[in-house]
């Protein structure tokens, strides 16, 4: 599977994804992200989420601030949207299939390897099953 982890939306790695995707969904509900916060949500050290919030500045997806605050560009609010919108219906999806009202632990670790077409389909897949 390694050999495919790059060729992900955009380039991106599964890790990558992952932090942008909480960046993404910390903006949505309050608005600030800051470090601190992605290394509490995704149970890694605060070190590791600044080595990777790097990795994403170097990408052209965030902008590190000043105090930890981390800025989704253009860009990477749009991408951050995506998965969000991809986790979203993945979830909605397996719950239905399997008559439950939770199945983040399957999402978390399915979602890195759907392409878009997929997951459009998916969604058009969902919405009809969700109207008997």
């Amino acid at each position: 599977m390694k050999g495919y982890s790059l060729h992900t939306e955009g380039g991106l790695t599964s890790a990558m994804e992952d932090y942008l995707e909480m960046a993404a969904r910390l903006a949505r509900e309050g608005g600030r992200v800051r470090v601190g916060d992605l290394a509490r949500m995704l149970h890694v050290k605060a070190s590791s989420a600044t080595k990777m919030v790097q990795q994403l500045a170097q990408a052209g997806l965030v902008r590190g601030e000043r105090y930890g605050e981390v800025l989704l560009t253009e860009q990477g609010a749009a991408a951050g949207e995506y998965l969000l919108y991809r986790h979203e219906v993945l979830h909605r999806f397996l719950c239905l299939l399997n008559h439950t009202d939770n199945e983040l632990e399957q999402v978390e670790k399915l979602e890195h390897f759907l392409e878009k077409r997929t997951v459009e389909n998916l969604e058009s897949l969902v919405r009809r099953l969700e109207k008997g």
